[in-house]
């Protein structure tokens, strides 16, 4: 068996496999799952079930070599398969592998008061897909909605030595802590947001974002607490056009 490869849940393995280091890392949000050559079964193109909890979108006629990845996190009260269409269609175009995984509780972690489970979860979930798929360790990105953005935001940062690519859609904070890489950061926000407004959001999240040196593409748009698909499809572009390292 693979190292790391889940014998019973999710949670069960985020029990008792790991080390006390990767648990201090998971307290940080730092994920420990790298791309790696894969020893197991690719899973068929559609959506598939990784675990009981999370979603992967496989799109059909996959190209050789390395893919991309992008995790993709649901907001509050939602779940995989309603964050799902965000950017199954992009997926599908540009040939991109698409993982959803579920929180733990209602949102994540950090937004209930800080890293734990859900990173331990998603560290697992990542092992999975790394040993089914050749995925390119370049081309791998958290997005995320709302919470989910906030969530994507804040472990992108965390762990970018992993995430090349951060996509916030309507983000509501990111938290101070740990940081790693240099990745790209992708956000955008309806100035008609009244879920999560604009104002004390992403217009604050990102002039300090590029004080801290970060690329970020900021885009705002004509709506409110949504993500249209002008923007879903230019926050995935640079993924499906980037040469694989």
């Amino acid at each position: 068996m693979r190292p790391g490869t889940r014998s019973g849940s999710v949670d069960e393995m985020a029990r008792t496999d790991f080390s006390a280091a990767a648990r201090t890392g998971w307290q940080a949000g730092a994920l420990s799952a790298r791309p790696a050559v894969p020893d197991e079964p690719a899973l068929p193109t559609g959506i598939q079930a990784v675990d009981e909890r999370a979603r992967l979108y496989v799109p059909p006629e996959l190209p050789a070599g390395p893919l991309p990845l992008v995790v993709l996190l649901h907001g509050a009260t939602s779940n995989p398969l309603e964050v799902l269409p965000i950017l199954s269609e992009p997926a599908r175009r540009h040939r991109f592998l698409l993982l959803a995984p579920k929180s733990r509780d209602y949102t994540w972690d950090i937004v209930r008061g800080g890293f734990g489970p859900d990173v331990a979860a998603l560290d697992q979930l990542l092992m999975e897909v790394f040993g089914r798929f050749q995925v390119d360790p370049g081309r791998v990105a958290v997005a995320g909605f709302s919470d989910g953005a906030s969530y994507a935001l804040s472990l992108g940062l965390a762990s970018g030595d992993l995430f090349s690519r951060i996509l916030a859609f309507s983000p509501g904070f990111v938290v101070p802590g740990r940081r790693t890489g240099r990745p790209a950061v992708f956000i955008s926000h309806g100035v008609a947001d009244k879920v999560l407004p604009i104002e004390r959001c992403s217009r604050r999240i990102v002039p300090l974002l590029r004080q801290d040196g970060y690329d970020v593409d900021y885009r705002e748009f004509a709506g409110g607490h949504t993500v249209p698909a002008d923007q879903a499809a230019a926050a995935v572009m640079p993924l499906a056009t980037a040469a694989g390292h």
